[in-house]
């Protein structure tokens, strides 16, 4: 029986087709319903050698050192015209779905005629299709520690409430009832071949390692194939030992009865890979659908991983998933570079030592980044290769979901960072040329390639796509107990431009025409469905940065159906307006900035994303203090006025982003306490196609980890900065204020740089100015009272100057002021923020 040492260090080199990661920015990450399975649809061949991956037998694989580097044979001729899509329509005579006996009949996960049709930005509809959907009903799962839930796919509404809700955009009504009409048929189609979304989002109980008594069965879609064989440990990796069979629709299948002793033939553990003549040449591919992928020390390529642990190794959940809370405070993650020391961290690390913190600071959810298996490091996790596998840097499957259940225990939802808007372009280790073409999971010719991620796109028209990413989230949400998803690059899936080079000014044709890619939205109307029907309580989050109307409008009512989108346009502003003097802010556009956002559509807002802190970019507390960082944090020795403006304002920035930008709240770990030095991942020299050579670090780890240490030390100024978030996030977690219906901006007063604003029954007063402070300065208010001050930046434990009296009492005055009916006098000092709450005594 196998056993893992998943740890140590993987050394990053540059991969081909392997660039760096992409988070956020101005243009999010992706593109592409041709309808059931592709059979064969044309094939853009590219020359390309011969990929042998000859391994060694053994059964035990123990990840450690080795190169990152991947240096393809060859690398596949891109065309340079973009080819017709074809569509992919069910022939009714040809569909039979998966059965739930363990014999399939040889049409495994396609089993749909294909009709070849040109499209355009979505598949033209060529056949009715009856709209009578049933309900997808799954039985509750037996595990004891998820409370039972309704588990529903509700069927399609009218899609016509977005009319009421915003009348703009009844100008664009062919636009959304085409695209709500093709939803629609998808939903159809899904129920009347393959038995519901419920049933259809369940590939891998069909596709890739499945076991029965009898033994094990292997399924893969691969048109493009010639021949296919399973090989690895178990059969010495004898391509002529395990032959597999193709039917009609191009799914290639063996199945493995158990040995004489009733052991299976595959032991856990085990290397596994498809050796496939294809059009490009004869090529070991690591299963689309495994389930554990490592890198084995001293190799390149990594190798799938056979995972089917005996009964007693698995972990067993137990503790029951958090209710989604009102407003989220999300602290987001990455793994690997969670620990202060040099090195990649552990799973357990994280759980034991980062979801603690993550709890005392107050948060209520953790979004995990670069879960899914990307072979190249210092992608940051943006260019997967292995979609359904947890990454084995940071230990095994079992771990992942020993730290998930520990995240249930104190209370946080794990939200994971999904990437469905593309691939990496990795063709030895993903699922790039899978089948030796160039057409088999994404777009063909430059349509399927982004130029600026250097990545691959989904079509987001093929049936068998559509299954694969449906069945990826669901499996995520099944098997690990995710409590939802922050989708990567919904905006580079949404257009087919991408959203680069193209300015969003919020005119409605930018969002509905043929730059849409409605494919792409269908897809992401079906995820959505499918997660929020048979996960209630799951959350639904997407990166874009466009402002599609619509977009947290649920699909019932016409809209893509998430739950809240990404703030995006805020960490941008800020940046901005860093680069500047706070002499010249603004209030008037640092409060539209934050409040520009779409009437009944909830947003997460933050400060600064996870792309200032890499090497190259600045983090808010850098852009304020730069090198003064180094020398003047530490409590027994003098500040610096840069050190003082620093701290201040970063303790403003975030609390006014807080409190006026949305509904939910994020940060990026190491920020909460203005971490001083930016991620670099361990890297070597890298030859540009110019010529020139990049420098590396020498593989150093030594600035892609979070020094947690200097927060907690109660000698530095961080300090002060950590503990004002951990104020701040209790704060919200006492009133709500995120989500109070309850909002008013009462001040945007541009000479005295002050902003006052009210959200529940708290009164927030921000005075931006760098020299002056008011005394007797009037606050407008709605409701009279007395008010005491439950949050002040000016605090000495939060790195102030201790100029307010924390016992003052401020009673109201029946003074209008400010619109408002009522109004009290208080002292602000320079560059702080104050936060008044009405009391009740």
């Amino acid at each position: 029986m196998a056993s893992f040492a998943v740890s140590g260090a993987r050394l990053g080199v540059v991969r081909a087709g392997g660039g760096g990661g992409g988070g956020g920015g101005p243009a999010a990450r992706s593109s592409g319903v041709d309808l059931p399975s592709v059979l064969f649809r044309r094939k853009d061949s590219f020359s390309r050698g011969v990929v042998s991956c000859a391994g060694a037998p053994g059964k035990v694989l123990v990840p450690g050192g080795g190169s990152d580097d991947l240096l393809s044979s060859a690398e596949p001729d891109v065309e340079t015209q973009e080819q017709p899509e074809e569509s992919q329509i069910p022939d009714d005579n040809k569909v039979k779905p998966f059965e739930e006996e363990e014999e399939i009949p040889a049409v495994a996960e396609a089993s749909i005629k294909v009709v070849a049709e040109d499209k355009l930005e979505s598949s033209e509809v060529i056949q009715d299709i009856e709209e009578n959907v049933t309900e997808g009903v799954i039985k509750d799962a037996d595990e004891p520690t998820v409370e039972d839930k309704p588990r529903v796919i509700p069927p399609p509404g009218d899609g016509q409430k977005i009319y009421q809700i915003d009348p703009m955009l009844e100008g664009f009504r062919n636009h959304l009832d085409y695209r709500y009409s093709e939803y629609k048929r998808m939903r159809a189609a899904i129920d009347q071949h393959e038995g519901g979304l419920d049933a259809f989002s369940r590939g891998y109980e069909k596709l890739g390692f499945t076991r029965s008594a009898e033994g094990i069965t292997y399924r893969e879609w691969a048109p493009g194939a010639q021949s296919a064989a399973l090989v690895g440990d178990f059969n010495n990796w004898n391509p002529n030992a395990d032959t597999m069979t193709r039917n009609e629709y191009g799914v290639w299948e063996i199945s493995l009865p158990n040995n004489a002793d009733g052991s299976p033939a595959i032991p856990h553990g085990s290397r596994v890979k498809i050796r496939m003549d294809t059009p490009s040449g004869v090529k070991d591919s690591i299963p689309a659908w495994i389930k554990f992928a490592v890198q084995a020390p001293g190799e390149i390529p990594y190798n799938g991983i056979y995972y089917d642990p005996p009964e007693e190794e698995k972990y067993v959940f137990q503790h029951p998933q958090p209710k989604r809370p009102n407003s989220l405070r999300i602290y987001e993650s990455h793994i690997g570079m969670s620990s202060p020391e040099p090195k990649i961290n552990t799973y357990a690390n994280f759980r034991d030592e980062v979801l603690p913190r993550i709890k005392k600071l107050g948060y209520n959810a953790v979004q995990i980044m670069a879960i899914q298996e990307h072979s190249y490091y210092a992608s940051f996790g943006y260019h997967v290769t292995n979609f359904f596998a947890p990454s084995s840097r940071f230990g095994t499957p079992e771990d992942l979901k020993s730290l998930i259940d520990k995240a249930h225990e104190l209370g946080l939802l794990v939200l994971m960072d999904i990437v469905h808007s593309h691939a990496s372009n990795n063709t030895l280790d993903g699922l790039n040329g899978f089948d030796g073409t160039d057409t088999h999971y994404f777009h063909g010719g430059p349509r399927g390639h982004h130029w600026m991620w250097d990545s691959r796109l989904f079509n987001y028209g093929s049936w068998e796509v559509l299954r694969y990413l449906l069945s990826n989230a669901r499996w995520w949400l099944e098997e690990y107990k995710f409590d939802g998803f922050r989708f990567d690059g919904v905006t580079s899936m949404m257009y087919t431009h991408h959203g680069l080079q193209v300015a969003f000014t919020g005119n409605y044709g930018e969002y509905f025409g043929f730059a849409t890619d409605v494919d792409a939205v269908v897809y992401l109307m079906l995820v959505n469905d499918l997660i929020h029907g048979l996960y209630p309580e799951a959350v639904a989050i997407g990166e874009d940065v466009s402002g599609m109307p619509t977009f947290c409008i649920p699909v019932q009512d016409g809209g893509v159906g998430f739950d809240y989108r990404l703030h995006m346009a805020v960490p941008d502003k800020w940046i901005e307006l860093l680069k500047q003097s706070d002499e010249y802010w603004k209030m008037g556009d640092i409060v539209h900035t934050l409040t520009n956002r779409r009437w009944s559509e909830k947003c997460v807002t933050y400060a600064e994303s996870h792309d200032q802190a890499l090497v190259g970019d600045k983090t808010i507390a850098f852009w304020l203090m730069d090198k003064d960082m180094y020398d003047f944090m530490a409590l027994d020795r003098p500040s610096t006025p840069r050190i003082d403006r620093g701290i201040a304002l970063h303790k403003m920035i975030r609390l006014v982003t807080m409190g006026l930008g949305g509904e939910g709240y994020l940060n990026f770990m190491g920020n909460e306490f203005g971490h001083p030095e930016w991620i670099d991942f361990p890297r070597g020299p890298q030859s540009l196609p110019n010529g020139s050579v990049l420098p590396g670090n020498n593989y150093s780890f030594d600035k892609c980890r979070r020094r947690f240490d200097l927060g907690d030390a109660d000698y530095l100024r961080y300090h002060g900065m950590q503990e004002f978030d951990q104020a701040m996030q209790h704060l919200e977690e006492k009133y709500g204020f995120m989500t109070s219906e309850h909002q008013y901006i009462s001040r945007k007063h541009e000479e005295d740089k002050v902003i006052i604003f009210e959200r529940g029954d708290l009164v927030f007063v921000f005075n931006f100015h760098w020299s002056n402070s008011y005394f007797d300065y009037r606050v407008g208010c709605l409701k009279p009272g007395k008010y005491k001050i439950v949050l002040d930046s000016d605090d000495g434990l939060f790195g102030g100057f201790s100029r307010l009296d924390h016992d003052a009492e401020y009673f109201t005055a029946d003074w209008p002021h400010d619109n408002r009916p009522c109004s009290f006098s208080v002292y602000t000092p320079s560059r702080t923020a104050v936060v008044y709450a009405l009391t009740e005594d």
